[in-house]
């Protein structure tokens, strides 16, 4: 259950986004912007799943603004108006979604993962080693 409720979470995060930025700024249809979340918040879960318990979420972040920006752009190119300059929407909108990816993060961290800060995610650096040892030959001295 705590899967679906953030899923929803995240898909009304970022349909609000998408209406603000490109519903009232840019005038999309509200059925072009469902669209697009949809497609955006299940390929993005997807990867916040698999993906941010191992990296961090600065990381997802950074991915998850790549991941908006090419979406938007991508499916912008194909459903919206081409009087609209979709990279300027696809970049105000994804610099929002990646804000918002944040707080979602530390959401999920909180909330939905179980172990993500224990020790079989992470490199444990008391678990390294170093290796020690003496020269196989002797110097031979020079002086004789």
């Amino acid at each position: 259950m705590k899967y679906v409720l953030a899923f929803f979470i995240k898909l009304v995060l970022t349909t609000g986004i998408l209406w603000v930025t490109l519903g009232l700024l840019f005038q999309i249809s509200f059925s072009s912007l469902m669209i697009t979340s949809l497609i955006l918040t299940a390929v993005a879960f997807a990867g916040d799943m698999l993906i941010l318990p191992r990296i961090g979420s600065i990381a997802a972040a950074v991915g998850d603004f790549a991941l908006a920006y090419i979406g938007i752009w991508g499916i912008g190119a194909l459903l919206y108006d081409n009087a609209l300059s979709v990279d300027g929407a696809a970049l105000i909108a994804a610099f929002l979604i990646t804000i918002s990816e944040l707080f979602y993060h530390r959401y999920l961290r909180n909330f939905v993962f179980d172990h993500v800060d224990g020790e079989e995610n992470h490199i444990n650096s008391d678990s390294l080693q170093t290796e020690v040892s003496e020269e196989f030959y002797a110097k031979k001295d020079k002086n004789k």
